[in-house]
């Protein structure tokens, strides 16, 4: 049936464009965040360029969102980071209602391609020619509908593979964006607080009472 194949057709391309996108990102990440951080003990502006210069990477432009904010409020730092996440992880779940759709509806349209080919492969039979020649057509008609079936399944449980894929691999990066988001952000409410620590003057000795009496 040719919804079935235009269905198929756009699960596919997302398929592909899905395993690329992911190919490109995963190698890295981790890397990336783990000089960061590391980086961020140490050197807050080197910690800042490396995430600069990563922002081709989703954790690049996540860890960067915040670094590259001009001395805000922790608050603030913090609300860079989720906004950050949020859009990055929106952008990996893209494609996914093209998946979810092929596989609610690859195996209908299949059962329905069955069933218009059982109707049309029946509709001309008569009682009296079962059991006889006149039935071998109808018999291949019913073999052929059920390709649709078959097809249908296959369409679908190859969709839901990829899609179990895809969503471990987003879940894994919301786990890194989360682990090392928060590490960040103790690391610089750790340095907020000791540059906010007001300067305490030494509180001035106090006079004998012979200095007093003089």
């Amino acid at each position: 049936m040719v919804p079935l194949l235009i269905l198929s057709f756009l699960a596919l391309s997302t398929i592909i464009e899905r395993a690329w996108f992911w190919s490109k990102i995963l190698t890295h990440e981790r890397e990336i965040a783990g000089r960061v951080i590391e980086a961020a003990r140490r050197d807050w502006d080197a910690a800042t360029e490396i995430a600069r210069k990563s922002s081709n990477q989703p954790i690049g432009r996540f860890l960067y969102s915040a670094l590259g904010l001009e001395d805000p409020a922790p608050e603030v730092f913090q609300l860079a980071l989720q906004a950050t996440a949020d859009e990055e992880l929106a952008q990996m779940r893209r494609g996914d209602k093209v998946l979810e759709s092929t596989i609610a509806l690859a195996p209908l349209l299949g059962l329905l391609g069955t069933v218009l080919g059982l109707i049309r492969s029946l509709k001309d039979i008569r009682l009296g020619d079962i059991g006889t020649d006149a039935t071998a057509g109808v018999t291949l008609g019913i073999s052929e509908a059920l390709i649709s079936t078959a097809t249908g399944l296959i369409v679908a449980i190859t969709a839901l593979a990829f899609y179990r894929l895809f969503q471990s691999f987003v879940a894994s990066q919301a786990k890194l964006f989360r682990q090392s988001g928060n590490e960040l952000e103790l690391l610089y409410r750790h340095g907020a607080s000791h540059r906010s620590k007001p300067i305490v003057a030494p509180k001035p000795e106090p006079s004998s009472s012979a200095d007093a009496e003089g």
